[in-house]
């Protein structure tokens, strides 16, 4: 039997342990921006009247995707397929540079937006989620007399 100290998928499985250890120290991103690397990448804005989100998600099927909205934090969760299919017990991955797996991302919106008024759209891999704000929130112009 030949057992190898160092087997030829030892930085596959380094890379692997590595981000599995930054995803269990993680910290939510804030609306008003905490520069993290994760996937799902996000972009997130704000209007006057909404805050926009949009999610790069490709190779993901929209069906895997769960988006929810509690107490003003956002979670985008979900699982991308591996692009490595039909692989058998012998078989030996050399570099698997694409995210699979399941992903979570979390982001910790203002209190001024209103649950009830959230809609969210993906196609060609990215998920546009836009969040009314409340209409007491929303600016107005007051007319003097």
């Amino acid at each position: 039997m030949d057992v190898s100290l160092f087997p030829r998928d030892m930085f596959a499985e380094l890379d692997r342990l590595q981000r599995q250890m930054q995803q269990a120290f993680e910290f939510s991103p804030s609306i008003r921006g905490f520069a993290r690397g994760g996937f799902p990448a996000l972009n997130v804005g704000s209007t006057p009247q909404s805050v926009e989100i949009y999610a790069y998600v490709p190779g993901v099927d929209p069906a895997s995707i769960e988006v929810s909205l509690e107490r003003g934090v956002l979670t985008v969760s979900g699982e991308r397929a591996s692009g490595l299919k039909g692989l058998g017990p012998k078989d030996t991955v050399h570099i698997e540079e694409r995210f699979a797996g399941k992903f979570r991302r979390v982001v910790t919106l203002s209190d001024d937006l209103d649950p009830d008024a959230v809609e969210a759209h993906c196609k060609d891999g990215l998920l546009h989620i836009s969040i009314k704000r409340k209409a007491a929130a929303q600016p107005r112009r007051i007319t003097i007399q």
